[in-house]
């Protein structure tokens, strides 16, 4: 090993991008929230819901087809069940309603450890949130979330 570091082969940065506008970061910046978190917030699943990609299941939903309101609950399933926290930019923090400081400090952890730190509280939403409180989550992001971006009325 230490003969590598003679012929200067150098360790890699380390990197990340946010993981939900995909925008890089530069080392030491971001937040870092945890599953529960992300999917508690309203404001994120009106943007989710009405992404170029999931914009056709959201209007299928509102146009009362089954198979809209079945994607958007695979979608919702999909994002709650991650289990790693999210190092999010800048940008899309306002989304959330959270202690910023909190996830400003852990991620300065996740950074130090090269992506290695995890929350206590991380991991995925059905886990760590109580029943009641997951599905009135979930009711949201598969009932609700995009109405108002569409102007549908109920």
């Amino acid at each position: 090993m230490a003969l590598l570091n003679l012929f200067g082969k150098k360790k890699k940065a380390f990197k990340a991008f946010c993981n939900i506008t995909r925008e890089p970061l530069e080392s030491g910046y971001g937040y870092l929230l945890t599953t529960a978190q992300i999917i508690a917030s309203k404001k994120y699943w009106d943007l989710i819901m009405t992404e170029p990609e999931t914009l056709s299941y959201t209007m299928s939903h509102f146009n009362n087809q089954p198979s809209g309101t079945q994607m958007r609950n695979m979608i919702f399933e999909k994002y709650a069940s991650v289990a790693k926290p999210w190092i999010v930019s800048d940008s899309i923090i306002n989304y959330f309603e959270i202690d910023k400081t909190e996830a400003r400090d852990n991620a300065k952890k996740w950074w130090e450890s090269e992506g290695s730190f995890t929350p206590e509280s991380a991991g995925p939403a059905s886990q760590k949130l109580d029943g009641s409180t997951f599905n009135a989550f979930k009711e949201y992001a598969v009932l609700e979330a995009g109405r108002g971006k569409l102007s549908v009325s109920r």
